[in-house]
């Protein structure tokens, strides 16, 4: 049965308390199939932020979550080759980072939260002379990181860090913003454990981008029903001001993720981590061909993301920001 047009929503704006909105669209778990509850994407008339409704509770949101909502390589071709894939478009994220801390002039530890599987911290620790520290909800997650990548990692929140206030030369979170109930308490938290010149990097889906535009309720980036805001560039910035930040440098593509998001929102039956935590049953090679299929269309989006994302109208955001002076 289709979800009512509500009458109001079921919380008011997190971002400026303002309870008026208007339903954009509704949607359901196209991606994982966790639930077949259907949700409304709403946008606030006082701010426009968009979010959705009904915001799922703290209790209900690992329901929504699969067990292996990561990356952890095998040893067969396909398991190579997305590896192979994932460590040469992390280069981009690596890079940004990396810039970052150079600017900073800033020694101390660089905490990932939400490190997942631990590639990224792998990575970068070969290009920075820098300690690093993942940080995941999930002690699978953790676990991974540990064994999988030789990362050190904690199972936990930034509520409660594991390292002391001012510690850090640099706090990233690359796609948890959007899936946080109250966003604003991880910046304020990433505030008091960098160091004074320390730096901010997070990533977030952009719902100002084209992308959104034309599919609406298809797009990747809305994620139904794990991601409860969609930022926009205004909202990003609004946020890291309100925290006590300065946004010093804005970019609009990501190589692992824009084009892989577009071919994810086109074609999500091909989607290798849908598949695989879905447990789409597959023999070894026509799963091989499927990530053939998908990397091919990958491929193509490649390009249309780059023009989209050079009219600062890319699917993703990234933001390097510095505590404000």
């Amino acid at each position: 049965m289709a979800l009512p047009i509500p009458a109001r929503a079921s919380s008011a704006c997190p971002a400026c308390g303002d309870p008026g909105f208007r339903v954009l669209f509704r949607a359901t778990d196209r991606l994982y199939r966790t639930t077949t509850k259907e949700f409304h994407i709403v946008e606030c008339k006082g701010c426009r932020m968009l979010r959705l409704d009904p915001c799922p509770t703290i209790r209900e949101l690992p329901d929504y979550y699969p067990k292996n909502y990561w990356f952890a390589p095998t040893g067969d071709p396909a398991s190579r080759m997305e590896e192979g894939w994932r460590r040469f478009a992390l280069r981009d994220h690596v890079s940004f980072v990396e810039r970052a801390i150079r600017d900073s002039g800033e020694r101390g530890l660089v905490l990932d939260v939400g490190c997942g599987g631990g590639l990224f911290l792998n990575l970068l620790r070969e290009a920075i002379d820098l300690p690093v520290l993942g940080l995941d909800y999930s002690l699978d997650a953790a676990r991974v990181a540990w064994e999988s990548n030789g990362v050190p990692a904690f199972c936990g929140t930034l509520c409660q860090p594991p390292v002391p206030p001012e510690s850090c030369a640099a706090v990233t979170m690359f796609h948890i913003l959007e899936h946080l109930h109250d966003p604003e308490s991880y910046i304020r938290q990433a505030r008091q454990l960098l160091r004074p010149d320390g730096r901010l990097i997070i990533q977030v889906p952009n719902a100002s981008c084209w992308q959104f535009l034309l599919l609406g309720e298809n797009w990747n980036g809305v994620d139904v029903p794990r991601h409860l805001i969609d930022f926009r560039e205004n909202d990003v910035v609004r946020l890291l001001e309100s925290g006590g930040f300065e946004v010093l440098r804005m970019k609009h593509f990501s190589l692992r993720d824009n084009p892989a998001g577009l071919a994810t929102s086109l074609a999500p039956s091909l989607d290798p981590m849908a598949r695989r935590v879905r447990g789409v049953p597959e023999t070894p090679r026509t799963r091989l061909s499927r990530d053939l299929l998908y990397f091919g269309l990958l491929c193509l989006a490649l390009p249309l993301t780059m023009i989209e994302a050079a009219c600062r109208a890319g699917s993703t955001l990234m933001v390097e920001a510095r505590i404000r002076k």
